[in-house]
């Protein structure tokens, strides 16, 4: 499935956070707290939204981009993003405090074992490294849960049609948020996981979350 919409992911992923998700990844770089010469995995990376920000900040982040799919990491690659990695998200091809940050956008909730994801990235980060993650959460109101999920399937509908003449195409977004979980609860699970709450913030009625947390140990 994500080779087939990787030509058009960045266009969608527009659509779907109603045009604001280039700004909300901003705020995410901005905020978090890298050393100079900072290492970070960008995973789960799609095009590499987030690995363009990081090499563009000052002081420039080095990053290595990681996802799944090769045509991602094809469009990555066409980006300028040279450090790419296929790999999957619950078996990292990376050694024990690899890296200083962690960035995940619209990728924790697709992972087939959270916990198991979680144990990774937590593996990867150094002590006192950061975890930054941007995703579709459920709103914790159950009439603004119904909603928004009914209006992600109207929306995965319709683009679906359009672009790739099957409506199922997108409407895998609305599937895959509801077997995950709020922002608060989210928050609470990284608490448990070794991580320090360093900060949340909710968009849409809580139906996007952006976390900043800090890996216990330094």
């Amino acid at each position: 499935m994500f080779t087939r919409i990787a030509p058009r992911y960045d266009f969608v992923s527009r659509m779907f956070s109603y045009g604001m998700d280039g700004r909300w990844k901003r705020l995410g770089v901005q905020n978090a707290p890298l050393p100079k010469d900072a290492l970070v995995l960008d995973l789960a990376c799609g095009t590499g939204d987030f690995s363009t920000l990081l090499q563009s900040r000052r002081p420039p982040a080095h990053t290595v981009a990681c996802d799944i799919t090769e045509l991602m990491l094809t469009q990555a690659r066409a980006r300028g993003i040279r450090d790419v990695v296929c790999g999957t998200g619950t078996s990292l091809p990376f050694a024990d405090g690899s890296f200083d940050c962690v960035f995940v956008g619209y990728g924790l909730r697709n992972f087939p074992d959270l916990d198991a994801g979680l144990r990774e990235i937590e593996r990867v980060t150094r002590p006192g490294g950061v975890l930054v993650t941007l995703d579709f959460f459920l709103p914790s109101n159950r009439i603004l849960r119904r909603i928004y999920l009914a209006y992600l399937y109207a929306q995965g509908y319709f683009w679906g049609l359009l672009l790739h003449g099957s409506p199922r195409t997108y409407t895998y977004i609305p599937d895959s948020i509801r077997s995950f979980v709020s922002v608060d609860d989210f928050s609470a699970l990284l608490e448990r996981k070794g991580y320090a709450r360093l900060d949340a913030r909710a968009f849409i009625f809580g139906g996007i979350g952006l976390l900043w947390a800090v890996k216990r140990g330094s």
